[in-house]
Formats: structure tokens, sequence, C-alpha cells
């Protein structure tokens, strides 16, 4: 909604039957609903809004009527859950300020130290009905020194089957870098008490009871956690013991689902190539893909009965819908048409591309196409990086919000390359992990044998190309200009330019560490002679920079040093900043100038 003064997005909940008909919008208004969750009778429906100020849960009937405020989190709410019987909703939260703290802030007397007083996410419960009196009054479950939930996620907890206890995750304190620290515990709903469930060296996270409640399956990290992320769900029992570890999954990044009806297995959501997949893992056996279809499904949630999925569904030429699908048999039914207006603007055609590597590695990627391409007609290319570096481009639909508009490109002529170097996701546990002590050199070379192979394919023009990535994708850009004068111009969005100074001012401290083998005292050689800082001299390449003021995950100060270092040099560069911007844009108008400016670029310098 760009309206006036605003800019911001706008979401609101729609209903539709499972055969697709009776669609409508529930909500409305100008401020955004969304997290919605059926009560058990299918009566209500509780989801999350800010339209009182602090995003709180609200209810609506289904038969009509207005929406009621349900909480009144000061700080507001992260995440909730019904119990199983409806009659208590559970919230997170995080420590609302002191009315001394809030006194200290309007006095501007407000110095603080780092590492102390740090607020904490709690767990609380609500009854939905108000009482005599007509109120509700919420109830702290937690109050112990930690914060429920973790890097995956603001909740991350389960109510048992009967409704007498929710398993939790919880992490020494909501930081990024303090993920490692995850455990799960067991609280009693009645009487406030907690008991440890699963706290070892590794992370635990996402727990799920079993339907009989005898079980509660967990996703547990490697042991020690690594920041290349590697889980197997396991089955604790609920009342505590040894864990009964599960069958290894295909990427070792499974996203825990649900449990099947009969408890007999546990559905996850992983990354197989450049698609997302639905897959069934027993108990006793070797997981089973259920879904095999092009392009992605995101977001899959599982209903009450355990008997169906509803989901996302796109592909690289069609927009996200939501679907729905047996559990027992996949066979996706699209219910929702809320895509259907769009602009029927022509896009360039996607296909799945492989190569080797200079090592013979074989990698994969998409390849877009033109609009309008002609074989044998070459075109300026433009590759594009990832971030993560654990992250994988995928076959969403190519006209989704992107800072890197990759329809756009292609309506303007361009063919876009999308490589999934070492390190991605979705290609299996060794592959991931390939990039360990080594960025900017096999993945590098990964990416630009890609480059190579479109232009043998006889697609790309090599004298007119560009490259563009954001965070790590940033991090590759400002290397690839260090390392070639090949690319006409780059774009460098939110990039980590200098690993000596990223680690010290970076919110994730732990990150680099990891994947270097040591601190960067310990390691200052190998730390400089992966950053493009310390390679920059002779840069010639026109090069854009877009950064965050409020980037907390790679600081404003990593952009401002590519920039300075370039400009001094003479290198054609600009360097655009956005106000109130954290790792990535997040208000639309913001976002439009981010994506107009990588088309100008590009178009000035490459085309």
């Amino acid at each position: 909604m760009t309206e006036g003064d605003k800019s911001e997005y706008l979401a609101h909940i729609h209903l539709a039957n499972t055969d697709g008909s009776g669609a409508f919008q529930l909500t409305q208004g100008d401020k955004s609903c969304d997290g919605p969750q059926w009560s058990p009778d299918g009566e209500r429906i509780a989801f999350l809004s800010s339209r009182s100020g602090k995003s709180n849960v609200w209810l609506i009937r289904l038969r009509g009527g207005e929406a009621t405020r349900l909480t009144d989190a000061k700080a507001g709410v992260a995440s909730f859950k019904w119990s199983p019987d409806g009659k208590t909703i559970a919230f997170t939260a995080v420590d609302a300020p002191t009315p001394e703290e809030e006194k200290k802030t309007k006095s501007k007397n407000d110095a603080r130290v780092i590492d102390e007083n740090i607020k904490l996410n709690r767990l609380y419960v609500i009854p939905v009905e108000k009482d005599a009196q007509g109120k509700r009054a919420d109830r702290q479950l937690t109050r112990e020194n930690y914060s429920v939930g973790s890097l995956f996620g603001p909740g991350g907890y389960d109510w048992s089957p009967d409704g007498k206890s929710i398993a939790f995750t919880h992490s020494r304190t909501p930081r990024p870098d303090d993920w490692p620290t995850a455990d799960v515990s067991v609280v009693d709903v009645a009487a406030g008490t907690v008991t440890p469930l699963a706290h070892t060296g590794a992370a635990e996270h996402s727990p799920l009871y079993s339907p009989d409640g005898k079980w509660i399956a967990c996703a547990v990290s490697d042991n020690p956690p690594t920041w290349g992320f590697t889980a197997t769900l396991q089955v604790f029992p609920a009342t505590g013991g040894t864990p009964r570890k599960l069958a290894v999954t295909g990427d070792r990044q499974p996203n825990l689902v649900g449990w099947s009806a009969d408890g007999k297995h546990l559905y996850y959501q992983e990354a197989r190539g450049t698609t997302y997949q639905l897959f069934a893992l027993p108990l006793d056996g070797e997981p089973r893909q259920l879904s095999r279809i092009e392009g992605g499904l995101y977001a899959p949630s599982l209903n009450a009965a355990r008997t169906r999925f509803g989901f996302s569904m796109q592909t690289t030429a069609s927009a996200p819908e939501a679907y729905v699908s047996g559990a027992d048999s996949f066979q996706p039914f699209r219910v929702s048409q809320v895509n259907q207006d769009l602009p029927k603007h022509p896009l360039g055609r996607t296909e799945v591309i492989h190569w080797n590597s200079a090592d013979g590695q074989k990698i994969e990627g998409l390849l877009t196409y033109p609009v309008g391409y002609e074989t044998g007609k070459r075109y300026p290319l433009l590759l594009m990086i990832h971030g993560g570096p654990a992250g994988v481009f995928s076959q969403s639909y190519t006209a989704n919000p992107y800072v890197y508009p990759v329809a756009a490109f292609a309506a303007k002529g361009y063919a876009v390359l999308r490589a999934n170097p070492r390190g991605s996701s979705g290609y299996g546990q060794p592959f991931r992990y390939a990039n360990y002590k080594d960025w900017g050199g096999g993945d590098y070379k990964d990416i630009m044998t890609g480059v190579d192979h479109v232009i043998k394919l006889g697609v790309a023009d090599a004298d007119r190309m560009g490259v563009m990535g954001w965070s790590y994708g940033g991090y590759m850009t400002s290397w690839v200009i260090t390392q070639t004068q090949r690319f006409k111009a780059a774009s460098v969005g939110a990039g980590v330019t200098n690993l000596v100074s990223f680690t010290g001012t970076a919110d994730i401290p732990g990150f680099l560490p990891d994947y270097f083998g040591g601190e960067m005292w310990d390691r200052l050689g190998v730390y400089q002679k992966h950053s493009a800082m310390f390679h920059v001299k002779g840069v010639r390449t026109p090069t854009l920079i877009q950064h965050g003021e409020k980037d907390d995950r790679v600081p404003i100060g990593q952009g401002y040093e590519l920039y300075n270092a370039l400009k001094r040099q003479g290198c054609p560069t600009k360097m655009v900043v956005y106000p109130r911007t954290p790792h990535g844009p997040n208000e639309p108008r913001l976002y439009l100038d981010v994506m107009n400016r990588n088309v100008e670029w590009f178009a000035k310098y490459v085309k």
C-alpha cells in the first residue's frame, strides 16, 4: 500500500472451500491481518494484526461480526497456537519495557550496556472466553533466564493432545548468534513447572507431539551446531529419555510439518535441487517423497485431523496460489484465484541447466531466456548470486518481487543466469559444506564456469555481462570484481566486503569463525585472503552498492568500505542508503527503488 504517506504491505485473510468454491475475503481494513489459525471446532479464526498499535491476537467468527482483540501484549505478540480443546491460546511475546525504562527513554537518559538487560521472549496462555467480570487474564508460563523460540522462528512450541503440557524451544537469548544454544523443554500448563526434554550440545528445536501424546518429534542439529544448518529428525519419549534417531533425509535440512494420523511417520519439507518438495519419514524406514512437482511447494501445514495438507505452490511461469491435497495421496488441488488478475505480461522461459565446474563438480542453475528469444542470437547476460551462502535459487515465479527483478530483466532483453554453487542447499550435506574455508574459491569457479557454459550454448554475449547479489551474493559480487574484468557492471546488495570488520560488527559474530575454522585473530591471513577489500586495488567495474541503514546482519560499514575504495580509485560507483531498512527492503516504495536502480544501472553499463 503506497497511498499518500504510506508505504507498507497490506495482507488480508481469504477463505475458500477445499473444492475452490465460495472464495471471499474475510478481514478488511488498512492494517494487515495474517498468520490465521482455525479454532479446533472450525467456528472461529485467530490471527495476528497490529490494528490496535502492536501486533496482537484477534478472533473473528466465520458467521459474521467484527473481529475482537484477544491479547493485549505491550511489546506485541510474535506467535500463537490454539489448545486442542479450543478454550485457550498459547502465545509468545517479548518482555515489555518497565515503567522506569520508559521514563528513562522519554527523558533521553537511556544509555544501553551491551549484553545486559536483554529482553526475552516468554510463553503465555490466555483463555478464549471472558470470565464473569468480562475480562481475560493472560498467564506467563516461562520465567527462566532463556528466550522462547530460536533462529528457526518465534514459535517452536506445541500443545500435548490432552492440553495439559506444552513442549517448547528456547535459546539463551533471542539474538541470532545464540541459535546453537536451542533446547527443548516441557511446561505443565496448570502448575507452570518446566521439565527439560532435550538439552545437549546440539541445537534441538521445532517440537511436535505425536497424536497419542507419547512422543515428541524434534529437529536436532549436528553436535556441535554448524552454520551450514545440518539437522536430523529425532523422536523423544514425552516423559523424557533417550531419543530415537530417524533415517537421514536427503539434504539433512528437514522442515518438520507434522505427524501422520496413525503416528507411524513424520511429514517434512525439504529442498531438492531447484524445487521444494514434501516427504514422509517412517519411524522405522527411509524417507518417501510425496510430492513431485515442478516449481516449489511452500509453507505446508497439516489440518487438525491430519488428513489434508494446505500449502502455496508456484512455478517459474505461474504466480503463487493456495492448494490442498490429501495426506495419503498427494494430488494438489488449487483453491485460490488471488493472482488471476495480475497483468499478463510475457515472461522469459526458464529452464534448469547443468554444467561441470573447474574441478568436475556438477553444478545446477536456472537460465531465464529473454522475452522473444531467437535461437542463434546472443544476448546480454546477467549473473545473479544468492545469499546464505546456504541459500538456493528455486523454480519460483520469475515475476515475484525481488531486489533483482528477473522478469523485468528478461522483458528488457537480458538472459539471466541464477547459479547454485557449492555451499547451496538442496544438493546434500557434502555439497553445502564444500565452501567451508573456501569462500571465493570453488564457489567462484562454479559460477564462472556457469557463465562460460551459457556462452557456449550460444545464448550469452561475452562482451555484455553484468553480475549482482545480495548478502553472501553481495560478498561474491564484490569478490568477482576483484578477480576479473569480464563484467561490464556489478551491483552489490548488503554485501560482506571485509571478513575481518564484518565479524566484529555483525549480529552473528560466530558465523565466520565456523565457516573459516577459527577466530579472526587466529586466522587473520585467511580472513584477509578471502575478503574483497584486500584485493580491491585496480577494480574498474562500474559498481552499484545498495545497503540498509539499519542492517545488523551485514552492517552498512561493509558497503561504505567498498564504496570509498572504488571512489578513491576513480572507478564508477554509486552507493544508495535505505533508511529504516534492515538486511533487506521491507517497505514497498524502497523495494521498488532498489529494483528500478538495478534495472537502470545495467541498462547504462551493460545493454
